[in-house]
């Protein structure tokens, strides 16, 4: 029964705080976001070919050599008492090999008190997991198409229990130049459990993802356009929060539309002045903010903004997302040139 009561808790914290595909599969924070410029963007983005190094634990296919010899350390302190992080490190061997890439994605889902089935107390007990991820990317012959791929060995212990995985991020990337266009697809968390919790197989969370994203010409924006989810259609199912009751106390329940599931899949960002030393990001969650806000109530839900500031070798990130009116969650972090 302590199991059961482990991943009631555990996992409903990560998986309904975060708008995820809850209870379909385990290892769910791997799709956490990887950082704070991610996270102000609107929680997922693909298409950022630059210095960002966390940014290749979401897409390989980014992987490239302004990322060499950059060090990234992110925190939040989430939900709960839930604590996560990521880091990243990419390092260039030589121009024709290009650059390898190590992450980390780390969850503390703090101290839980234990019961058994009669509510006799065990005492307290801990759950993390943690993942390590190792990336290489490269250009498809002459072309503008990129390749990359991340091999990660996945860790987690609840309470006695634990479990570990392996699994693979495979992304594709288009580079237009000429109209400084990206457009990105990544299947992720290809893969399986090599040891379970308690003897049952769990499927890992599957996701495939298109990004797209342009700087404009004339004004110094980078937009984003993101399709999470798209393995699953439809994304959202009726809430009986807004079924409708007539006077002879027959329930309708709510539709979902076309619109409403092609809505919910979508996240816009946009950065201004990324390529500058001060950047401002905004972003929206479609999905997030359907699933978590409150009735009859304005709370700003699936909304996120940040800044970026870059003080010599040092870039400081720091972004705040609102999830509901009695849930909201800071992200900081820093980017290091270690040359």
């Amino acid at each position: 029964m302590r199991i059961v009561f482990t991943f009631i808790i555990v996992f409903s914290s990560i998986s309904i705080v975060q708008a995820q595909l809850g209870g379909e599969s385990t290892y769910q924070f791997l799709n956490l976001m990887s950082s704070p410029r991610q996270a102000a963007l609107g929680g997922k983005v693909l298409t950022n070919v630059d210095y960002d190094v966390t940014q290749a634990i979401y897409n390989p296919a980014t992987i490239n050599i302004e990322m060499d010899n950059q060090l990234a350390i992110n925190y939040s302190s989430y939900l709960g008492d839930i604590r996560y992080g990521t880091a990243a490190y990419a390092y260039t061997v030589d121009r024709r090999t290009q650059t390898f890439h190590v992450g980390m994605t780390y969850v503390d889902y703090g101290s839980f008190d234990g019961y058994d089935e009669n509510g006799v107390s065990t005492g307290t007990f801990t759950g993390n997991e943690a993942a390590l991820s190792v990336g290489y990317a490269r250009q498809i012959g002459y072309s503008d198409f990129y390749f990359g791929a991340n091999l990660k060995f996945i860790t987690s212990k609840l309470e006695q229990y634990s479990s570990f995985g392996i699994a693979t991020d495979i992304g594709f990337i288009y580079i237009n130049e000429y109209l400084d266009f990206n457009a990105a697809l990544v299947v992720r968390n290809f893969g399986t459990q090599l040891s379970t919790y308690a003897g049952m197989k769990e499927s890992l969370p599957l996701e495939i993802d298109l990004g797209l994203s342009q700087m404009l010409e004339n004004v110094p924006i980078r937009w984003h356009l993101t399709f999470e989810n798209l393995q699953k259609w439809p994304i959202s199912y009726p809430n009986p929060a807004r079924s409708i009751t007539d006077l002879n106390g027959n329930q309708t329940e709510e539709k979902v539309s076309f619109i409403s599931n092609l809505f919910r899949h979508t996240i816009l960002g946009v950065e201004l002045f990324p390529e500058k030393g001060f950047n401002l990001r905004l972003g929206y969650s479609f999905r997030r903010s359907q699933e978590l806000k409150i009735l009859e109530q304005r709370n700003f839900s699936g909304l996120s903004f940040g800044i970026g500031l870059k003080f010599n070798n040092i870039r400081f990130s720091y972004t705040h997302a609102r999830y509901s009116s009695a849930a909201n969650t800071s992200f900081i972090g820093l980017q290091i040139n270690l040359k």
